[in-house]
Order: structure tokens, then C-alpha cells, then sequence
């Protein structure tokens, strides 16, 4: 059993409900795997930077992360020898790409060998002439690249640090791939006028990151942020903006790992992590998240995406530690500006 730090009731969660209910799904994540237990440490329980820090390496060596890390081939690739590109993009979900996906999410440490070894591989393997990423037959014939695998890709590249002038020339690519609503849509090339949710949500994370890490003067990067985050409000995350209805009833249906798929929760997710300001436009979705959750305040695994895994990390119906975690850090961000 790990022994958790004790941090005074008025310090958790900034405005989120207090009380015995609340320290209980706190100690259940601070119970959980160290992917989980570092960040419900530094996002609810308010404890020491050492503290976290500490949890935040055990990522590397027990759990869901040593487990991932123990499946990469000496080359640096996961599932290498299965697919025409050597595994970086596909299969869905057990390949390179996705499975660096998950130990970002994981919060694997940005200076793990292992994970810079495959972000060399997934830059040099996938860089196009057009200045983004892609992989596969498709994109060794057409040397074009894929915008929603290029977020992705500068995601990871940019979290773990790799140091490489392309991805300036990445990021310049996808601020020039913006569309004139606002949003990005793997499929302008092929005549798409409206951007989308899911290609969206992966270019800004992608440029967030990019922001935080890679150290450069990123004024255009950040309008284009402003504008991506203008595009999701103006639909209220999930709503038609013509219309008012609800474009898609997934979107409302919190998976983890979200792979390419978009959902609100994923949305407001980032919308805390860059800070931003509390939209009224988004309190609808909020009042979904605040919704949400089982008797005993923890919210379920409530959808999961298809596809070859190397393991389950939480059960479709199950209390879902991804899901209270991320829940959880939201609500905190926004009652804390209301």
C-alpha cells in the first residue's frame, strides 16, 4: 500500500465539493497505478514538487508503463514486424505512434532512453516533403503528410524533449494547415470545408506541448491555439453550430486512452491544462462532466475504441481511475475561476 502525503481538506480541489466522499476517491487514486498516482498527487492532493516527482519515475519501472516500455523491440519500435511501416503507425492500437501516445499520457519521463529512442525513428521515419507527418504505402507515394498524425507525432516529440529543428518545421506546417473556422481536418486535401473535432483536439495538444518545450518564440503558435479553442466553444464541444443539436453522442462518452478520438472530456481536458479561460459557452459540457459520476463520486470507463491492445488498463463499465483523475482536475479548474 503506498503511503500518501496529508494535505489540509481547504487545499484540495479548489472548489470542487469537499468531504469524507471526496478524500475517499482521492485515496483510491493515490491507490492506483504510479501513471495515475503522480498526477492525482500534483492536480488534487497539492503535494510537494519532490513528492511528485518521486511517483512520476516509478512510471518507468512498475505498472502500466514498465509494461509498455518492456514490449519495444531493440530497434525502438512496438509491434515492428507487424505492418508495412514497421509498426509506427499501425496496427491500431498496439504501434509506435499509440503506444508513445500512452506513456505521454502515462507521464513517462521526458529523458527515458527508451522513449527517445522511438521518437528518432517516428520523426525520421515519417517526415514528408510538405513539412508533417505520415506514414505507410499511401504516404511513401504521395510524400504528404497526415494533419492529425502529425499532431499527434509533434505531441510526442515535443513531450519527450526531442531535439530537432524539423519540428519547427512541423509546427510552422500545422499553424499554416489551419482552417479558416478555426479548427483542422485530416481531410482539406480531399475537399473538406469544415474542420473536425478530432483532428482538432490532436493539433492542439500537439502545438500546447510544443509550446512548453521546445523553447521558441511561438506568438503564431499560440493565436493558433486561441483560434482552435474559439472553434471548439463556438460548437459548446459537442454541439452543431448551425443547429444546436449534438453532432455526434460519443462525444459525451468518456473513453481512456482516447487514441484519435475526440470526446469532451479529452476537450475540457486540455482547455485546463493551457488555463484558459472559463467559457460560458462550455458550461454545458461542464455541467455533463459534473453530472457524470456513480454514487460514490467516481466516474465510469464509459466507451472504449476498438482495436488490438497489449492490455486493458480499466474495464468498459468499471470505475475508471482515468476517467475520476481527469474529471476530477477539470471541475477543479473551473470552480476554481468561478
Amino acid at each position: 500500500m503506498a503511503t500518501h502525503p496529508t494535505v489540509p481538506r481547504s487545499q484540495r480541489l479548489g472548489g470542487v465539493t469537499s468531504g469524507p466522499q471526496t478524500d475517499r476517491v482521492i485515496r483510491w487514486l493515490l491507490d492506483g497505478d504510479p501513471a495515475i498516482r503522480w498526477q492525482a498527487l500534483r492536480d488534487l492532493a497539492g503535494a510537494a514538487e519532490r513528492t511528485v516527482e518521486r511517483e512520476r519515475r516509478k512510471v518507468a519501472r512498475d505498472g502500466w508503463g514498465a509494461r509498455l516500455l518492456a514490449r519495444q523491440d531493440p530497434e525502438g519500435r512496438w509491434a515492428g514486424g507487424l505492418a508495412s511501416d514497421g509498426g509506427l503507425y499501425s496496427p491500431k492500437w498496439i504501434s509506435t505512434t499509440y503506444t508513445m501516445l500512452m506513456l505521454r499520457d502515462f507521464g513517462l519521463p521526458a529523458n527515458n532512453r527508451q522513449a527517445r529512442k522511438a521518437c528518432t525513428l517516428l520523426l525520421d521515419g515519417g517526415f514528408q516533403r510538405d513539412g508533417g507527418i505520415n506514414y505507410g504505402i499511401w504516404a511513401k507515394w504521395t510524400r504528404r503528410s497526415e494533419t492529425c498524425v502529425t499532431g499527434m507525432v509533434l505531441s510526442i516529440l515535443s513531450y519527450f524533449e526531442h531535439d530537432d529543428d524539423r519540428l519547427d518545421t512541423i509546427a510552422d506546417h500545422l499553424v499554416a494547415q489551419q482552417m479558416p473556422d478555426g479548427g483542422w481536418n485530416c481531410r482539406r486535401p480531399s475537399g473538406a470545408t469544415h474542420a473536425s473535432v478530432h483532428t482538432t483536439i490532436s493539433v492542439l495538444e500537439g502545438l500546447r506541448l510544443y509550446e512548453l518545450h521546445r523553447g521558441r518564440e511561438v506568438g503564431d503558435v499560440r493565436a493558433a491555439q486561441r483560434r482552435g479553442r474559439e472553434f471548439l466553444s463556438v460548437h459548446r464541444l459537442f454541439r452543431s453550430h448551425r443547429t444546436g443539436d449534438i453532432i455526434k453522442p460519443a462525444f459525451t462518452r468518456f473513453a481512456f486512452p482516447p487514441r484519435w478520438h475526440y470526446d469532451i472530456l479529452r476537450a475540457l481536458d486540455y482547455f485546463q491544462a493551457t488555463n484558459a479561460p472559463r467559457d460560458p459557452r462550455l458550461a454545458e459540457a461542464i455541467d455533463i462532466v459534473r453530472s457524470s459520476p456513480r454514487k460514490d463520486g467516481r466516474w465510469s470507463l464509459q466507451h472504449s475504441h476498438k482495436g488490438k491492445t497489449y492490455f486493458a488498463l480499466e474495464r468498459l463499465g468499471a470505475p475508471s481511475r482515468w476517467n475520476t483523475l481527469r474529471a476530477l482536475r477539470v471541475l477543479r479548474w473551473w470552480d476554481r475561476g468561478t
